[in-house]
This record gives C-alpha cells, structure tokens and sequence, in this order.
C-alpha cells in the first residue's frame, strides 16, 4: 500500500517539503502525492528524481494531479 502525501491547496514549496518528509521516512516504497497546480506537480517531480525515485506515472484527476513515486 502507497502512502500518500495530500498536499492539495498548498502554496509551494510545502508540497514539496511534505514529499521530501515522506521520502526520508520511507527510504524505499511507494509515494502517492495529491497536488492541485501545474507548478506543485512539477516541483514535486523533479524533487523525487533528483533523490533518486522513480515517476510511475501522473494522473490529472477532478481536484488536481495524482504523482506517483517508487523506490525499490
């Protein structure tokens, strides 16, 4: 089960803080992070590759972008 990070209706870069806390506490796993802007999901994405995750796949969904990371 992937845990998810809800950072909808977050200013940056609090999205991406919330991803980085998420990936320090996991070291390894799999990530949902819920964002609302293009920017958020932008921000969010390169922050988890640059630490060495893996983008499975971003889902634009009603209340914004689902981005999915995983780290084996």
């Amino acid at each position: 089960m992937a845990e998810i990070v809800d950072a909808r209706g977050l200013s940056c870069p609090e999205p991406v803080l919330l991803t980085l806390e998420a990936i320090k506490k996991l070291g390894k796993g799999e990530i949902e992070i819920l964002v609302d802007t293009d920017t958020s999901k932008e921000n969010v994405s390169r922050a988890a590759t640059s630490m060495g995750w893996q983008i499975v796949e971003i889902t634009e969904e009603t209340t914004g972008y689902k981005v999915r990371i995983k780290k084996d």
